[in-house]
C-alpha cells in the first residue's frame, strides 16, 4: 500500500477496517500524509522511512508528556510496518496557529496583549520541563552529530556548533557580513562567559505557526519539535522566539527589538544573552536552505549579524 498513490485514498479504507469511524485526510507534505481518526487520535502514513533520530525524538515526546503543561505537545503512542509503510499514530493536538507566517502573511505594527501573553505561557511552560538525556542526543538541523556530544554545558556545545556551521559555508556569509571571522570569535567568546544556566526542554522553532491557540488566544499546543530542539539554556529559546516572530514583515526588526524587551523584563533574562544567542542562531542556521540572497532565510540571518550589537563588537 503506498502512501503516495494516486487515485482512491486507500488508507481511509485502512484505517475504517481497523475501527476507526469517520477518518479523513487533514494534510500532507514531505514525510508523509496525515489522517485524523476521531477521539483524538491521528495517524501520519510516512511516504518514506523516518529519520534516523526518530526513536530519539519519540523519547522526547515522551519526556514533555510527563509534565503537567498548560498546552499540549505532541504524543507518538504506536508504531506499526504495513507492507512496508510506516504508519505512527499521534496524539492530535487542538486548536489553530496563532497567526500565519511573516513570509505570507503580514503582521500589525502593533503586537497585541493576546499574543505576548501567549508567548509568555509558552516559554515558561517549556522552561519547566528540565532537559533530558534523550533531548540532549538530538541532532539539530544541518549538523552532523548531537549537539551535546562531548560536551557538558550548554555553552561550550553551542559555541562548538558555531565553529561547525561557520566551516560549513562560512565564505558565503563572510561575502555579505563585515568582519565575518572576527564577528565568529566574539561570538564564542561572548557564549562562554555566559553565566551557568538551567538546563530545560527547548523547541528552538517557535514561530507562529507552531503555536496552537484556541478561540479565546490561549495557547492549547505546541508543536513541530526537531528543527532545533534540545536541552539548553531557556533564554536561548526566548532569543530565538523574539528574532523569528515576524522575520519578513516591514515591522520585523520592531517587532524583534520588543520581544527580545519583554523577555528579559518578564522572564529575568540577561539582555546581553539573548543578544548573544541570537547571533549563535544565525551563524548557525543561515545555510539551511540556500547560500545567497535569493533565499529569504540567508538574507535575514546577514542582516540580523550585521546589526547585532556582540557580533558586530
Amino acid at each position: 500500500m503506498n502512501a503516495q498513490a494516486p487515485g482512491p485514498d486507500l488508507w481511509l479504507g485502512y484505517f475504517a477496517d481497523r475501527g476507526y469511524d469517520g477518518v479523513r485526510r487533514i494534510g500532507g507534505g514531505v514525510e508523509g500524509v496525515v489522517y485524523r481518526l476521531g477521539e483524538g487520535l491521528a495517524a501520519k502514513v510516512w511516504g518514506g522511512r523516518p529519520p534516523a533520530g526518530f526513536g530519539v525524538m519519540r523519547q522526547v515526546y515522551a519526556d514533555l508528556a510527563r509534565h503537567p503543561l498548560p498546552f499540549r505537545t505532541p504524543e507518538v503512542l504506536d508504531v506499526e510496518d504495513r507492507d512496508g509503510v510506516v504508519v505512527t499514530y499521534e496524539r492530535e493536538l487542538p486548536g489553530e496557529p496563532i497567526r500565519g507566517d511573516s513570509a505570507h502573511e503580514v503582521h500589525e505594527r502593533e503586537l497585541s496583549d493576546g499574543h505576548r501573553d501567549a508567548l509568555l505561557t509558552v516559554l515558561r511552560g517549556l522552561a519547566s520541563v528540565p532537559g533530558t538525556a534523550a533531548m540532549r542526543r538530538l541532532t539539530v538541523q544541518g549538523d552532523d552529530r548531537p549537539l551535546w556530544q562531548d560536551h557538558d554545558c550548554f555553552r561550550d556545545a553551542l559555541a562548538a556548533l558555531v565553529a561547525r556551521a561557520a566551516a560549513r559555508h562560512g565564505a558565503a556569509l563572510a561575502a555579505r557580513v563585515p568582519d565575518f571571522e572576527a564577528g565568529v570569535a566574539r561570538t564564542q567568546k561572548a557564549l562562554r562567559s555566559l553565566p551557568d544556566a538551567p538546563v530545560t526542554a527547548v523547541h528552538g522553532d517557535l514561530v507562529p505557526p507552531n503555536i496552537h491557540v484556541d478561540a479565546a488566544g490561549r495557547p492549547v499546543a505546541v508543536l513541530d519539535f526537531g528543527f532545533c530542539t534540545t536541552a539548553g539554556d531557556p533564554a536561548f529559546e526566548a532569543a530565538v522566539t523574539a528574532a523569528v516572530w515576524d522575520m519578513y514583515g516591514p515591522y520585523a526588526q520592531e517587532h524583534a527589538r520588543e520581544l527580545t524587551g519583554l523577555f528579559a523584563r518578564e522572564l529575568g533574562y540577561a539582555p546581553t544573552a539573548l543578544t548573544t544567542y541570537q547571533a549563535v542562531y544565525a551563524l548557525t542556521t543561515y545555510d539551511l536552505f540556500g547560500l545567497d540572497d535569493r533565499d529569504g532565510h540567508f538574507r535575514w540571518c546577514a542582516e540580523l549579524l550585521r546589526r547585532n550589537a556582540v557580533f558586530s563588537g
